[in-house]
C-alpha cells in the first residue's frame, strides 16, 4: 500500500523520512529510488544517506541546509518518482558449501520443517533474494524472499563466534555474516566470498536494492574460490535481474 511520507528529526543534524510501517518490496523500492535521486542531486549540505527497510535517514550539515528546506526537497523528489532512470537491479551469485563443518545447523533446519537436507539446499538456492538493507555489522545483508518451508528459530544461546561468510537462517530470514562475530542464527553453510574487506576499493561487496542468489558448491570448489579470493583473483558472477525474476516476494 502506498502511504504518504512522514518526517522526523534525528538529533540536530539528521532527518528520517518514513514511507510505511511494513516490510515490503514496494515500499523499499520507493526508499531506494529516493536514495538514488539524493545521491545524484548533489544537494549542498547533505553528508550521508542511510536507506533501510521502510525509511531513509539523511544526515546533513545544519549550517548549510536547514530541516524545513530538506523536507521540502524530499517532498519534491518523492513527487518526481518514476521520472528518473534508475540503474537496473543486479544479481550477485553467492557460491555456498552446505552442511558439514560449514553448516552445522542444516540438519536441525531440515528436521524442524519435516524435509531433507537436500530439500533445504534446493529451496534455499531456488530464488533471488532482495537486499533490503545493510546493517548489524559492515556489509551484513538483510534479505527478503526466503521460503517459509525452511524457516527456523534462532539458537537459544548465541554462539560467541560465527565464522565470516557463514550463511544462516533466523525465523523467516536468511543472511550472511560478513565478519567473524557473535550470532544466534542457524548456520546452514558458508561462502568463500568476502562481503566486507576494508582493503578493497569498494569495501562492501553488496548493495541495497540488488539481489543475491545462492549457488551450491562442493568443498573442493569452495577451497579453490577461497584461495582465489585471498589472492584477489576471484570476481563474483553478477548479471542484470531479468524482468519478472523477483516474483517470489
Amino acid at each position: 500500500m502506498c502511504q504518504n511520507a512522514r518526517y522526523f528529526p534525528a538529533g540536530d543534524s539528521a532527518l528520517i523520512m518514513e514511507l510505511g510501517n511494513e516490510i515490503s518490496p514496494a515500499i523499499n523500492s520507493r526508499i531506494r529510488e529516493i536514495a538514488y535521486m539524493l545521491e545524484n542531486e548533489n544537494i549542498k549540505g547533505i553528508v550521508e544517506t542511510v536507506p533501510t527497510y521502510r525509511s531513509i535517514m539523511v544526515v546533513y550539515d545544519p549550517m548549510l541546509l536547514d530541516y524545513s528546506s530538506l523536507i521540502e526537497r524530499l517532498k519534491y523528489l518523492e513527487s518526481q518518482r518514476g521520472k528518473t532512470d534508475i540503474p537496473p537491479a543486479m544479481v550477485t551469485e553467492i557460491p555456498t558449501v552446505y552442511g558439514g563443518e560449514y553448516g552445522p545447523d542444516i540438519e536441525f533446519v531440515a528436521s524442524h520443517n519435516g524435509v531433507t537436507v537436500e530439500d533445504v539446499v534446493q529451496i534455499h538456492c531456488s530464488t533471488n533474494y532482495l537486499i533490503y538493507m545493510l546493517g548489524f555489522t559492515p556489509g551484513f545483508p538483510y534479505l527478503g524472499g526466503m521460503s517459509e518451508r525452511i524457516a527456523a528459530p534462532r539458537l537459544e544461546v548465541p554462539r560467541e563466534r560465527i565464522t565470516a561468510g557463514s550463511v544462516g537462517i533466523a525465523g523467516k530470514q536468511t543472511g550472511i555474516y560478513p565478519i567473524n562475530s557473535p550470532g544466534g542464527w542457524r548456520i546452514i553453510g558458508r561462502t568463500p566470498l568476502k562481503l566486507f574487506d576494508p582493503g578493497r576499493k569498494e569495501p562492501v561487496l553488496l548493495k541495497a536494492g540488488n539481489y543475491i542468489r545462492f549457488v551450491p558448491v562442493e568443498v573442493e570448489e569452495f577451497k579453490r574460490i577461497e584461495a582465489e579470493v585471498e589472492e584477489s583473483r576471484y570476481c563474483a558472477r553478477t548479471y542484470p535481474l531479468e524482468e519478472g525474476e523477483d516474483d517470489d516476494f
